[in-house]
């Protein structure tokens, strides 16, 4: 995403991580400047977002890097990206794994039903009533 590419050129620029001896440099990384650990990413989270429901009191209070991941999955699903490429993304070797994030919202499912009624048959069919023979054969039994 350009928008995401262009962020990430500004923040490798601003800490000098865009020359070619910096490769080995961590892209994020904690105050000692070693690679932003898992911990940290969730630290910093929760940090940003107890800052947010300052103005915002609404917020979730369960926002997690879990939550940020399968928010990203469902706006790749809403995009019309089929699960084997959110695989891909999300690194999962298994896709029953993506399925758990990849659930289809209510609005992705009232589409594709919609889809479907756009695409069904527009010729009436027949009535069993009006086949003889399956009325004679009914009857007889």
């Amino acid at each position: 995403m350009s928008g995401t590419v262009n962020l990430l050129a500004k923040y490798m620029s601003e800490h000098r991580l865009d020359c070619s001896e910096c490769i080995d440099s961590p892209l994020f990384f904690n105050r000692r400047g070693e690679h932003l650990s898992r911990f940290g990413v969730r630290y910093l989270l929760k940090k940003y977002t107890a800052d947010a429901r300052k103005t915002k009191p609404g917020l979730s209070k369960n926002i997690s890097p879990h939550t940020m991941r399968h928010s990203k999955a469902m706006h790749l699903l809403q995009a019309g990206n089929p699960t084997t490429v959110i695989q891909s993304i999300l690194g999962h070797a298994d896709i029953r794994s993506t399925d758990i994030y990849a659930r289809a919202d209510m609005k992705m499912k009232r589409h594709a039903l919609q889809k479907a009624a756009e695409m069904a048959p527009s010729v009436r069919l027949p009535s069993w009533r009006d086949n003889k023979g399956l009325m004679e054969w009914l009857s007889s039994l």
